[in-house]
């Protein structure tokens, strides 16, 4: 009857023991369950990192593009407003240069007049 009985027992504790190791294999698997979602999280994480990375270089280089673009067309500008400046300096060197001409004309003529006058008077 007592050795029944161990027998018993000794079953008892097998059967315990063997949950207990089910028990443990299943813990185990939630585990590594876990951990591969906490990789893949942390996988797409830094992916989303990189992404982020990427857009802020890209509008970077969109602002500095756009920074170059607008430096190009303040230079043009510039360019541009020294040429109407030189223009109008050669305009007003021209002008002067023809008044200096009409004024000489008028000289001539009036030498000429004078001459004319004398040529007259010498005639008489």
């Amino acid at each position: 009857v007592a050795a029944e009985e161990v027998k018993e027992v000794v079953a008892e504790v097998m059967e315990e023991v063997a949950a207990e190791e089910v028990k443990e294999e299943v813990v185990a698997e939630e585990v590594k369950e876990v951990a591969a979602e906490e990789a893949k999280e942390e996988v797409a994480a830094e992916e989303v990192k990189e992404e982020v990375v990427t857009e802020v270089k890209e509008e970077v280089a969109s602002e500095e593009a756009k920074e170059e673009v607008a430096a190009e067309e303040v230079k043009e500008e510039v360019a541009a407003e020294e040429v109407k400046e030189v223009v109008a300096e050669v305009m007003e060197e021209v002008a002067a240069e023809e008044v200096k001409e009409e004024v000489v004309a008028e000289e001539v003529k009036e030498v000429a007049a004078e001459e004319a006058k004398e040529e007259v008077a010498a005639e008489e």
